[in-house]
């Protein structure tokens, strides 16, 4: 019986996929008509500009704003696990875990407010566009690093870096060759769950950009108003081959690795 449930639940997550890969090969506009093997959506897909430039401009705020964040909350990371007892740790950690638990709208609507007026006190920035999103999803996607890094860091504790400074290595050294190590997967992890929060990205996006700095995500969201098409089922099954490459390269990587 709980074999059954188990393969009704996985049904009903992947068979929708499944279904939206195979009406992508579809020759008809009519999802509910089949008219017979094609690849025209996939190559109108190719020649779609506004789409193309929209996914550019995704995947160059996600890189951007994953980096950032992942500096930025891998320091509070290591502040919040190394420094328990700095004056304010209280106030500073529920200012850094906020956004994990406000919705995105009031989010957006916050930074919005902010940037109109740092604009209008200082000038910075002008206008909406591409680098207000990119701070925004900084400001997000580091609360989500620095969660990943503090608890790696207090999970691991602080015992091999107290060795290594009683074998005569300077704090910085021992951050380097210790703790950052130590820290490497988080990070790994956190860069990829703050890219792909950037990436998938559509409410605080909505309020923070401008003309001409529509994301993917926004395009996808503006045209299903007008109803779904051919076209967007080819860009989900290109995205979904690529995400799966992504998954395979990985697990081979880390074959090769070996246990740690």
């Amino acid at each position: 019986m709980l074999r059954v449930w188990l393969w009704a639940g996985l049904g009903f997550l992947y068979l929708p996929i499944a279904v939206l890969v195979a009406i992508s090969f579809n020759d008809s506009r009519l999802t509910t008509v089949w008219t017979g093997f094609s690849l025209r959506w996939y190559a109108a897909l190719a020649h779609d500009a506004a789409l193309r430039e929209a996914a550019w401009l995704s995947l160059r705020i996600a890189v951007v704003s994953a980096t950032g964040a992942t500096l930025l909350g891998g320091l509070a990371g290591v502040a919040l696990a190394r420094l328990p007892r700095f004056r304010l740790r209280g106030i500073f950690a529920g200012l850094l875990t906020a956004p994990l638990v406000l919705p995105d709208l009031l989010i957006g609507l916050a930074l919005l407010l902010l940037f109109v007026a740092m604009e209008q006190a200082t000038g910075w920035p002008a206008g909406r566009g591409e680098l207000t999103i990119v701070l925004a999803h900084i400001t997000v996607g580091l609360a989500f690093v620095a969660v990943v890094v503090e608890s790696r860091l207090t999970d691991m504790g602080s015992m091999l870096e107290e060795a290594a400074m009683d074998l005569g290595a300077s704090p910085v050294w021992a951050f380097l060759r210790v703790t950052l190590p130590i820290m490497a997967p988080s990070l790994v992890s956190g860069w990829l769950l703050a890219f792909t929060l950037s990436f998938d990205d559509v409410v605080i996006a909505s309020f923070v950009s401008g003309p001409g700095a529509s994301t993917l995500p926004m395009v996808v969201f503006s045209t299903l108003r007008l109803g779904s098409t051919p076209v967007l089922n080819a860009l989900a099954s290109v995205m979904l081959v690529v995400l799966a490459g992504l998954l395979l390269l990985a697990a081979r990587l880390q074959r090769w690795r070996g246990p740690d």
